[in-house]
């Protein structure tokens, strides 16, 4: 079965996703249509594809897939993936899976009692460097402490300024959503659980993102200690995920790069580490497949609702929603 494959909101991420679908193997996962309010969007979509149409409602979208890409603001997420449910289609949701948690919660409890397939889009579930951290454990014995750090320039981030309408707000956007909760679900597929135990988070004046956040967590039974901020490097943005454990220590840096500790004390790269802009596409690639076996109803590992409302509760948490 060819999986017919349609996206809502076509911003960046709708878009990283379509030319990773573009590129997929057409007898497993196939673009047939995508919708976008904004007239700028359809230009892109027509120099990107020009054989795809971009329909006029969401719900033409719907109609015309198998498995909807729900790439929209935060506050729509949950509509396009009832509307998406209730006519029978899979759905991949952009995180967080909505702007207010109470909704979230409901809709959760909702698609798991009626068997929904659907996942949400942390794309460290078809991570390669994520499946070399895992390798490494295998030996690294007990794991003691994990610190999880990320910094940026600005926020947004130079190519989300397009989206910064909601991106650059308290209410939906901030870095901790963005960003640091790819690193809570990664912790989470590790470690276990998460707890959150401390917290900080300041605010500019008026209604915009945070700027600088703390905190301490708890995963399984290892300390978490967590921290972001704007305006704390020179680059565009700087991460890490670093784990101590009773034999070493291993990090993933900057989105793809797995790291272990060598004996001169140095961080040394697995031998196929790849930058960020070269693994993406490696990345999209598993989700796709991942997405065509959720919509065949197969087994795959995708990142179950479930776990995004718990690294959405976090995240709430942090930011003292």
């Amino acid at each position: 079965m060819t999986v017919a494959l349609g996206i809502v909101g076509f911003g960046i991420m709708g878009e990283r996703l379509l030319r990773a679908a573009l590129a997929h193997d057409a007898a497993e996962i196939r673009p047939v249509a995508v919708w976008d309010p904004s007239p700028a969007a359809a230009a892109r979509l027509a120099d990107i594809a020009p054989g795809l149409p971009m329909l006029d409602s969401p719900a033409a979208v719907i109609a015309a897939c198998d498995a909807l890409y729900i790439a929209s603001p935060p506050s729509s997420h949950l509509e396009h993936a009832s509307a998406a449910f209730a006519a029978g289609k899979s759905a991949l949701l952009e995180k967080p899976l909505a702007a207010d948690l109470a909704s979230a919660r409901v809709f959760v409890d909702a698609a798991e009692a009626s068997h929904a397939r659907a996942a949400v889009n942390f794309p460290m579930a078809s991570s390669p460097a994520v499946a070399q951290l895992r390798a490494w454990r295998a030996d690294l014995g007990a794991p003691l402490s994990l610190t999880i750090r990320a910094e940026f320039a600005t926020w947004p981030r130079g190519w989300q300024h397009a989206a910064a309408g909601w991106l650059a707000k308290r209410a939906e956007g901030g870095f901790t959503r963005e960003v640091l909760s790819h690193f809570l679900f990664l912790t989470r597929r590790q470690l276990g659980k998460l707890v959150l135990l401390e917290r900080s988070a300041e605010f500019p004046p008026g209604d915009g993102a945070e700027i600088a956040v703390q905190a301490r967590l708890l995963a399984g039974d290892t300390t978490v200690t967590l921290s972001g901020q704007v305006g704390g490097t020179d680059r565009e943005e700087s991460n890490e995920w670093r784990l101590e454990a009773d034999s070493g220590s291993i990090r993933l840096r900057d989105w793809s790069l797995a790291e272990r500790l060598a004996a001169d004390g140095q961080f040394r790269p697995a031998p196929d580490a790849l930058p960020n802009e070269k693994m993406r596409p490696m990345v999209l690639r598993g989700q796709l497949s991942k997405l065509a076996a959720l919509t065949r109803g197969e087994p795959q590992d995708l990142a179950t609702l479930r776990e995004a409302l718990e690294v959405q509760e976090v995240v709430e948490g942090i930011l003292g929603a």
